[in-house]
């Protein structure tokens, strides 16, 4: 009954001005904040590019990569939460342009780095900078698109991920091998100085293009306003009983989330950090061949992210859709793992690795949505992406750690292998009347 009220109240739109509606809010702003995420995340994981020289020329060992790069997460994951809640008051724009520029900034600082603490104090800033960028975008979707249309386009935006590096792995490869040595640096040193431009200019750009809410674009008329403020409306009075901040910290599905959530992103980092470095075990030297490999497996997890997710909006269905995918991820970091010196089989590996945990991520992130509104999806959303990125330091710690003592990543493949089977068979526990919507 309630529901039939609510859907009387406001009322069906006709089905071509929806997506008509729909479809000029999606071109005006997916691609914008799609190309900001890519240049976040080159700005993240180029690292991982810069390590095949800059650990020769520093001295460091894998275990220092391994404690630097897991340090970003800890700035990150401190910073999380308190960032969504700070762009809840100030708003999205104003907020998400100050992460971009502060962490292009960092970013670029890196070409300093001479020595190992250097190292992570810059990693350790770059997380405290980029800290709610990924929430903070959740969150700003679900004030544009309801759930039933939430996971295509959660997907497309998260394709920036394997864009990056389908893009980033030729680019970093072709700086490291073209350019060391120009002006004096080091072409591990060209590579923080030319790919952190993009987020710096991107940053002061987002200060005029994006608009904090539906009421405040010119770009609409007054008809596909009140559809889309109706759309948001109705399902936010759903979610009635779980949209005060507290539910964020209260709520026991948003724990066992971020536990899921943690197994995923360990597969997610272990390819994000360690792809070059893989592919350079399987017996690939070239620095470029090496960058044009790193694409192989993402163009693969683009497919196959809008793929899945494309199939998640049609049925309504978000577990099997998630668990599923977590799955594939899991056992192709187990083949790549046992594929030793074998290029093709460690690229097949590799490339299912990919394509499960892109898809896997985009799924998941309808999960809280479907349930969280207001301010606990601000806080709860955060709250998930922090204690699931606590991955990100216990995967790359422990990758470079047990690549050091035993000489070899296979068992750390295998390890992690076998969370992210777990991580997402836990996705059963949910209950599916929550989130398939």
């Amino acid at each position: 009954m309630a529901s039939q009220a609510t859907s009387a109240a406001f009322g069906p739109a006709p089905l071509d001005i929806e997506e008509r509606t729909y479809r000029k809010v999606t071109m005006r702003i997916i691609p914008f904040l799609f190309i900001c995420y890519l240049a976040a995340y080159l700005d993240r994981v180029n690292v991982g590019f810069a390590k095949l020289q800059m650990l020769k020329e520093l001295g460091f060992s894998e275990t220092v990569y391994g404690l630097g790069a897991s340090i970003f997460f800890i700035g990150y994951v401190l910073f999380e939460v308190p960032s969504n809640i700070v762009m809840l008051r100030v708003g999205p724009k104003i907020w998400i342009a100050r992460i971009m520029i502060t962490w292009g900034l960092i970013s670029g600082a890196m070409i300093f780095v001479k020595t190992a603490w250097m190292f992570y104090v810059l990693r350790f800033l770059l997380g405290a900078a980029e800290a709610g960028f990924i929430p903070g975008i959740l969150l700003y979707l679900t004030y544009w698109f309801p759930a039933a249309r939430r996971g295509r386009i959660t997907a497309i935006f998260l394709t920036a991920i394997p864009m990056a590096t389908i893009i980033g792995g030729p680019l970093s490869g072709f700086i490291l091998s073209a350019v060391s040595g120009a002006q004096g640096l080091s072409g591990w040193q060209w590579l923080f100085l030319i790919e952190t431009i993009p987020s710096i200019v991107l940053g002061i750009v987002t200060l005029f293009y994006l608009k904090d809410r539906i009421v405040d674009v010119t770009w609409l008329d007054d008809e596909e306003k009140r559809l889309l403020r109706n759309n948001i409306a109705k399902e936010d009075q759903e979610k009635e009983g779980h949209s005060h901040l507290s539910q964020a910290f209260t709520e026991p599905k948003v724990w066992l989330l971020s536990g899921i959530y943690f197994c995923i992103v360990c597969g997610i980092y272990i390819i994000s950090f360690w792809l070059p470095s893989l592919i350079r075990a399987a017996g690939v030297s070239d620095t470029l061949t090496i960058g044009f490999l790193s694409a192989i497996p993402y163009i693969a997890a683009i497919v196959a992210m809008i793929a899945v997710n494309v199939s998640g909006d049609r049925l309504r269905e978000r577990r099997w859709h998630t668990l599923l995918p977590a799955v594939v991820c899991g056992v192709g970091l187990l083949l790549a793992g046992f594929a030793g010196k074998n290029v093709v089989l460690a690229m097949l590996g590799l490339t299912l690795a990919a394509a499960g945990a892109s898809s896997a991520q985009a799924s998941f992130w309808c999960l809280p949505a479907a349930f969280l509104g207001g301010a606990a999806a601000a806080a709860g959303i955060a709250l998930i992406n922090s204690i699931g990125n606590i991955a990100g330091f216990v995967s790359n710690f422990f990758v470079g750690w047990m690549t050091d003592l035993t000489g070899s990543s296979q068992s750390a493949l295998y390890l992690f292998g076998a969370i992210v089977i777990v991580g997402g068979v836990f996705i059963l526990t949910v209950p599916a009347k929550l989130v398939n919507k």
